[in-house]
């Protein structure tokens, strides 16, 4: 094989083998973002010497600039750059193939089988302990985050501000990131950028990326305008033509034609990662458009945390059930399906077009010490929002009755203490219990509260 060879068309890898292994990151990717690159980072650093330590975390730290779910982002771009635009979208689409699948299934068995007793219960179980799930999010991203104490004021204020005041959430996002920009700029010790990952040593050189590109730069990874335009015009025609369609054909007034727009702003917004995207999107669907009751907002989280691939596929859920509830003329298991998708859809194609736009100029990013400060910014911003949806989630689940309170800028949900649900508290206190205490697996910790929602239904008359 010659060195032209190797640099320009991957043959190192080939393209069978690569759907193999990308099929095989895709059925253990449990766990949320965090389990998902431990996941890639040992079958495809460790294990297959695809790509160095260094460059994985290059592409990591790419991919958290950008909206959207980081890891289906880092599957796609480790894709592109073995096999150019047909790897990214193989390994992009295996990354989130099985949870369509089975949240289709789980979708359709809530709606038809929701109210039934029994499984009544195991919603009923299974909502409490995502509580404790998010605030187990909460503690394992701020120790992660907070290193310095302008990191730990920005958290505050995140959450002062969508809690207290419900700022918008881009608008938290930016103000963050052009905090810890500004802030390094102008020497604040506060806000000064480090590695965000640490000192990784440079080992790639016998992974197969880097030999490629130690060979030679291979063309599709070059910066050039003309490619630039035309993914970008060929992208945005893919992911919004059926936005477009749904406006020329059923109008702004359509649920399809809702969930697509909705999830359409959300995928260009929705920097920070799975769990702020899901603060900004649960307040959306269930207080704006009213799709969901808050409780079922914790019912899709359980079904994505405990289903392969990305947290934000609970999108699909969502879609699904404006759909169920809306449709129209179709038959409402077929209505929330095709919403369901339609979500999925809006949502799961521009990760896409981000990184092949993006992917040939990373090097321009990637030592950029603002930009890194940045980064620690939007990252700190999101534990406060974290912390803002554990405590919405939790006002709506543990309390029957919450009242709404607005005066001067603030915009408060106030619970009424008289009307705590005892059991779930319990199931959510058992459930934090065994995640922090105990270091239960969270999958385990969501089956045992399930049933204990199930045996509760069970027991009272």
């Amino acid at each position: 094989m010659s060195e032209s060879a190797g640099a320009g068309d991957s043959a190192e890898v080939p393209f069978g083998e690569a759907v193999r292994v990308w099929a095989r990151v895709a059925a253990l990717s449990f766990g949320g973002p965090a389990g998902q690159i431990a996941v890639m980072h040992r079958i495809l650093v460790e294990e297959k010497r695809w790509i160095g330590e260094t460059r994985f975390l290059h592409a990591l730290n790419y991919c958290m600039l950008l909206p959207g779910p980081e890891a289906h982002e880092l599957a796609i771009y480790i894709g592109w750059l073995l096999h150019k635009v047909k790897g990214g979208i193989v390994a992009g689409a295996l990354f989130v193939l099985p949870g369509l699948v089975v949240l289709s299934a789980l979708s359709t068995a809530y709606a038809v089988f929701g109210h039934v007793g029994i499984v009544r219960g195991l919603f009923f179980g299974l909502k409490a302990a995502v509580l404790a799930v998010v605030l187990e999010a909460v503690v394992r991203v701020g120790r992660r985050a907070l290193k310095s104490n302008g990191l730990v004021a920005i958290a505050a204020l995140a959450f002062v501000g969508i809690f207290f005041f419900a700022m918008p959430f881009p608008l938290i996002v930016a103000l963050a990131a052009l905090t810890g920009y500004v802030g390094n700029r102008v020497g604040l010790s506060w806000f000064k950028a480090g590695n965000a990952h640490g000192s990784a040593k440079e080992d790639g050189r016998d992974a197969v990326i880097d030999r490629m590109f130690s060979r030679a730069m291979p063309a599709h990874v070059r910066p050039s305008l003309w490619r630039f335009l035309s993914t970008a015009a060929i992208g945005g025609a893919i992911w919004l033509g059926p936005l477009v369609a749904l406006l020329a054909l059923a109008g702004p007034d359509d649920v399809f034609t809702a969930i697509a727009l909705f999830n359409s702003k959300m995928a260009v917004v929705t920097f920070g990662g799975a769990y702020a995207v899901l603060a900004y999107m649960a307040q959306q669907a269930v207080e704006h458009y009213r799709w969901l009751k808050p409780g079922e907002m914790l019912v899709g989280l359980g079904f994505a945390e405990t289903t392969p691939g990305p947290l934000i596929s609970v999108v699909q859920f969502v879609g699904f059930m404006a759909a169920y509830r809306h449709a129209g003329s179709l038959p409402p298991l077929e209505a929330g399906l095709i919403g369901g998708f339609l979500a999925m859809w809006s949502t799961f194609v521009p990760p896409f077009i981000w990184i092949f736009l993006g992917g040939p100029y990373i090097e321009a990013l990637i030592g950029n010490r603002s930009l890194n400060a940045a980064l620690s910014a939007i990252t700190a911003a999101v534990v406060g929002v974290i912390l803002n949806l554990a405590v919405w989630l939790g006002l709506h689940t543990l309390f029957g009755e919450v009242k709404d309170f607005q005066a001067y800028g603030l915009v408060l949900n106030i619970p009424v203490w008289a009307s705590v649900n005892w059991p779930a508290l319990a199931i959510s206190l058992a459930a934090a219990i065994a995640l922090f205490r105990f270091k239960a697996g969270m999958i385990a910790v969501l089956a045992a509260s399930s049933a204990a929602g199930a045996a509760y239904y069970l027991a009272i008359p």
